[in-house]
C-alpha cells in the first residue's frame, strides 16, 4: 500500500481504512506518540486516532491480524533500537 494512500482525506476502501488505522495504532502503541500527535500526522484529530486504536485492538482477536501486528511491532522496535527514538520521520 502506498504511504500516500494512508493520509488521504476520504476513505477509499475498507482495506485502506484498516491499513491507516493500523498505522495510527502502531504510531501510538509501538512508537509512543500521543493521540493528538498521531491524528495530526495523519491529517485527522485525536478522537479519530483513538477510534483507530480501539478498532485495531478489537481485530487482534483474529489470529491473522494478531500475527501481522506482532511482526510489525517487532520490526518497529528493531528499527527504533537501531536508529534511536524520533528517527522514524
Amino acid at each position: 500500500m502506498p504511504p500516500a494512500a494512508l493520509g488521504r482525506g476520504r476513505r477509499r476502501s475498507a482495506e485502506i481504512a484498516f491499513a491507516r488505522q493500523t498505522a495510527m495504532y502502531l504510531a501510538h502503541v509501538a512508537v509512543g506518540a500521543s493521540f493528538s500527535d498521531v491524528g495530526r500526522a495523519f491529517g485527522r484529530d485525536r478522537t479519530t486516532a483513538a477510534h483507530a486504536c480501539r478498532t485495531v485492538e478489537e481485530r487482534r482477536d483474529d489470529p491473522r491480524v494478531e500475527a501481522v501486528l506482532v511482526r510489525l511491532e517487532g520490526l518497529l522496535a528493531e528499527t527504533i533500537a537501531a536508529t534511536g527514538p524520533g528517527s522514524c520521520a
